[in-house]
């Protein structure tokens, strides 16, 4: 190892080893550090970009931002507990990362619940019905919701040809990212295996299962045409990440800090929300500049798979609780 790899790697275990209540003890200046499972090449590496410029920019260098990008500190499943710990002020986690402590967040995964960009939008605006309970579920964790950040509809990946009804999953293994998703290729037929985001290429490449599930800006970040051939564009999901805070460090922040954050976090939510369509567009054209074949269902194959999806609904429901029936009330009311 060089002298400036180990001169980095001291400083980051230094920074790791300071209470959180220090970051903002002298002069009034605080430091974030932000763990995120993705590279920063991702659309998620640059939105906490966004942010890092716009909260710096705004409380003019009192507030400065470490984003450490690629689970070089934490995987995406040890987000909840370092920074609902202190551990680490903050964090970005799939939301579903959530679904042990919450198993309400799992509507977004619930089959075509949230199937157009205008449903989404609805249901993931700050202080929605949909949104606002689990925001307020999630801070009994010692978690707080900054702002969500869009990823996507959800896509299956393979090779040799699309995954077009559930009868192409039959006897399959298939990467999944939630309990709900994988209650819905379970009762498509398929088997599922939970894998980490930061652990699919891997997963891919050395046959751990046949077929995958990620959002399609997912398959450009991550390079997954190297080892899938073919996407099919179920949009059977919404997924959707979360930016949180520990919230002990947050109530300990300046109310002027606290204000800079805020202002800088609707900045960067807007952002990537606002951007999510194009993205999307770009990491198709990309998927298929680099060989992927891109499948549409049909209306046919998307009624097969809506009519296997029931089972998935009825433990929703059973396993969310209250909460859980608030929010799928909610969501369809949004359609009306």
């Amino acid at each position: 190892m060089t002298f400036a790899r180990l001169a980095l790697a001291g400083a980051a275990a230094l920074a790791l080893s300071l209470p959180l209540a220090a970051t903002s003890a002298m002069a009034e200046k605080t430091t974030l550090r932000i763990t995120l499972q993705l590279p920063m090449k991702s659309h998620l590496g640059q939105n906490l970009a966004v942010f890092k410029d716009k909260v710096e920019e705004i409380s003019g260098g009192d507030i400065s931002v470490e984003i450490y990008d690629s689970a070089q500190l934490y995987k995406d499943n040890e987000v909840p507990q370092a920074v609902g710990s202190g551990a680490i002020e903050m964090g970005v986690a799939s939301l579903t990362r959530y679904v042990g402590d919450v198993p309400a967040v799992d509507i977004f995964y619930t089959p075509f619940t949230f199937n157009s960009e205008e449903l989404v939008r609805k249901a993931t605006a700050p202080g929605s019905p949909v949104r606002q309970p689990l925001d307020d579920a999630i801070l009994k964790t010692g978690a707080r919701v900054l702002w969500w950040q869009a990823y996507g509809g959800c896509v299956l990946l393979s090779n040799g040809g699309p995954i077009a009804t559930p009868a192409d999953l039959k006897d399959k293994k298939v990467r999944v990212f939630g309990k709900t998703l994988g209650r819905w290729i379970e009762a498509a037929g398929g088997a599922p295996t939970l894998i980490s985001g930061s652990e699919q290429y891997l997963a891919y490449q050395r046959g751990t299962v046949d077929v995958g599930m990620t959002g399609v800006s997912g398959v450009k970040a991550r390079r997954l045409w190297e080892v899938m051939d073919t996407i099919t564009a179920t949009n059977n999901a919404d997924i959707e990440f979360i930016v949180v805070v520990n919230d002990t460090f947050w109530q300990g922040l300046p109310e002027q800090h606290r204000e800079w954050i805020r202002e800088a976090a609707l900045f960067a939510e807007k952002n990537v929300r606002d951007a999510m369509s194009e993205i999307e567009q770009e990491a198709y054209a990309e998927a298929t500049k680099n060989g992927m074949t891109v499948y549409e269902p049909t209306p046919e194959d998307l009624e097969a798979w809506k009519a296997a999806a029931q089972p998935v609904f009825d433990d929703y429901l059973a396993a969310s609780g209250d909460l859980g029936k608030q929010v799928y009330d909610a969501a369809l009311s949004l359609r009306d």
